[in-house]
């Protein structure tokens, strides 16, 4: 088991009052080394633009890498960028494919990329939602290009839909997007009629659900789904913003459900494709939340790793 995260990350910093807070990263970090201090840690490399590429335009990379920035820009009503943003960014981006080169080169067969910015909801040309690469597509795309894999499954439980990683795999039959969030929530999208080439399946939560019924999302609509396209790959976008006491969102979830559906999720990795999974994290702005999903995901990943 690896853990990929870097300082950089923690530099990237929107404002003193946005959720998107570098003690995000601290409380996970945090927690996962007093909880598990035998984890090895790795330093995220820096992406490069090639890798960039490979899921954005020219135009996105320039803006978030080329613009000169004294204080901070704002991309969209919810994304800005600091002085510190572009190598956060590219660290993160770097963590995720450090990660899939880890897996898939055999030294280990499961990774948790503890970065920020988040990214599944960057688009091939916008940045939004606090999100400026999407870091998790990066590194599927990279997977595939260097790697020769031919399928690749990316779990979404982030409470916000990732419309980004969606736009961006959506007519790729490689790609199995499966997502359960909550809906109506930004940004609006994971509507069930969004099929892709049958490659993307949406499980939209009504506010106030529960554990018992995200399971139960899981169980009848994703998890059957996840194992009959028996990926070589199994990636997770890690949100822990369906937590209960998250501030953004509305579900009721406790850390031990985050615990259950990563273990669901790794006993089909350890059907299909050697137990390999490389997770990243997304959301989740509750501190203590964080702290307990954050241990509760990297506890079932752990198992049998």
């Amino acid at each position: 088991m690896r853990i990929y995260s870097h300082e950089a990350c923690l530099a990237h910093a929107p404002g003193p009052a946005h959720a998107e807070r570098p003690d995000r990263l601290r409380a996970v970090t945090g927690a996962l080394r007093e909880a598990y201090p035998d984890l090895s840690w790795f330093e995220a490399p820096l992406a490069t633009r090639e890798q960039l590429r490979r899921v954005h335009d020219e135009a996105l990379i320039t803006r978030v890498l080329d613009t000169h920035v004294e204080d901070t820009i704002q991309l969209d009503p919810d994304t800005w960028l600091g002085p510190g943003s572009a190598e956060a960014g590219l660290r993160a981006a770097g963590a995720g494919i450090a990660a899939v080169d880890a897996v898939l080169g055999g030294d280990t067969r499961r990774a948790f990329c503890a970065v920020r910015p988040p990214g599944h909801h960057a688009t091939v040309g916008e940045n939004m939602g606090f999100c400026l690469f999407n870091s998790i597509a990066a590194a599927a795309a990279h997977a595939f290009d260097v790697h020769g894999l031919s399928r690749i499954a990316i779990c979404d439980f982030d409470v916000h839909h990732g419309n980004g990683t969606q736009a961006i795999f959506e007519r790729d039959p490689r790609v199995l997007f499966i997502s359960s969030h909550q809906l109506p929530l930004y940004p609006d999208t994971g509507h069930t009629h969004e099929r892709g080439v049958g490659n993307i399946i949406n499980a939209p939560l009504p506010p106030g659900t529960d554990g018992a019924g995200f399971r139960a999302v899981w169980e009848r609509d994703l998890l059957p789904a996840l194992d009959a396209f028996a990926p070589e790959l199994l990636m997770i976008s890690a949100g822990f913003d369906t937590h209960r006491r998250d501030p953004l969102a509305q579900l009721e979830l406790e850390a031990e459900d985050i615990g259950w559906i990563t273990g669901q999720v790794v006993e089909i990795a350890d059907r299909h494709c050697g137990g390999r999974v490389v997770s990243m994290l997304e959301g989740g702005y509750d501190l203590e939340a964080l702290r307990e999903c954050s241990v509760a995901h990297l506890d079932a990943l752990r198992r049998g790793a």
